[in-house]
């Protein structure tokens, strides 16, 4: 079909119109429920987390945002579900640190990464390194000497391998120059047995999680993964602190978007979300699940990412633990 003068000129007036209409959606946005999707099953974390700030989200917008949840595959499962969602400011994911190692841990994905935009981190899940309170540890020294001393080395409960907590437990070992075999687990509870029965030395984990125990004096806490100390548990130094600062690992939260979404609407999310996390009732809510407010604005949030995917790249390639 031949290209007309009145093709041409319609084709502009189009090009011309899309920002504006992208501008009147934003402003208008949302105008129906909003899908919020979780990587995880319900009453973890993540999804806990991110109702938290969802009902923030519907008080101040007057709209319904839900939670989808789409556990399975380190994540991939939603990942690659919201990567091929519409992208109309409808489905938004809220993606959580294997996002960052899934490609280094399981080779080609079914999504790429740039079909998934940034729009803003929401939180850190401080992890820290604990033992069972009966065993000789008082000092993270006298865990990696005891390692040192012993020819199969330290092993470390994980919930999973790929984990924060698993990733966290090989940088250790690459760094203090000890041997270990990491066990991994069915979460968290399965590790903790396993740490209470003496068959692990020591295990990295959510403080949220292990309170309950620490606080019954069945585990010891030798530190934290946190880059400062966290406002969770501020007793436990820092493993910088202690003399590695090299290890610095946490879980964490952000939303993404399908890649076209307007950016208007990505926009008014992001600035939504940093509004959200100065909110001193958000905060503590989050807090009390163990986590700790963190905000960044989308070009932020895509930069730690990708500090985050090549940091733990290289630990996955170091150790191994690519999957075959």
């Amino acid at each position: 079909m031949p290209i007309t003068r009145r093709m041409l000129l319609a084709s502009a007036a189009a090009a011309f119109a899309a920002p504006s209409s992208n501008l009147a959606a934003a402003d208008d946005w949302p105008v129906r429920v909003v899908k919020t999707v979780s990587p995880y099953g319900a009453g973890g974390a993540n999804d806990i987390s991110l109702r938290i700030l969802n009902e923030f989200f519907e008080r101040e917008l007057k709209q319904q945002f839900i939670v989808e949840n789409k556990p399975g595959a380190g994540t991939r499962i939603a990942n690659e579900m919201v990567a091929r969602s519409q992208p109309d400011g409808y489905t938004f994911l809220y993606a959580a640190a294997p996002y960052a190692t899934a490609e280094a841990l399981f080779g080609k994905l079914n999504y790429q990464r740039s079909e998934l935009r940034p729009v803003a981190m929401a939180a850190f899940a401080p992890i820290f390194l604990i033992v069972n309170a009966k065993s000789e540890f008082k000092t993270l020294p006298e865990l990696i000497a005891y390692g040192k001393a012993k020819p199969e080395g330290l092993t470390f409960g994980s919930p999973g391998p790929g984990s924060q907590p698993h990733l966290a437990a090989e940088l250790l070992f690459k760094i203090a120059g000890v041997k270990g075999l990491n066990v991994p687990l069915r979460g968290d509870a399965a590790a903790y047995t396993e740490l209470l029965a003496g068959r692990v030395d020591a295990t990295f984990t959510a403080i949220s999680s292990a309170l309950p125990h620490i606080k019954a004096g069945s585990f010891r806490v030798l530190g934290s993964g946190s880059a400062q100390r966290s406002a969770i548990y501020p007793e436990a130094p820092t493993l910088a602190e202690l003399g590695y600062p090299q290890i610095v690992a946490a879980g964490w939260y952000g939303f993404m978007a399908p890649a076209a979404t307007p950016s208007p609407i990505v926009e008014r999310l992001q600035d939504l979300v940093l509004r959200a996390l100065g909110d001193s009732n958000v905060k503590n809510k989050l807090l009390a699940q163990g986590l700790e407010a963190h905000g960044l604005k989308g070009s932020e949030f895509a930069a730690f990412i990708d500090a985050e995917t090549a940091k733990w790249s290289r630990v996955i390639e170091d150790a191994g633990l690519r999957e075959k």
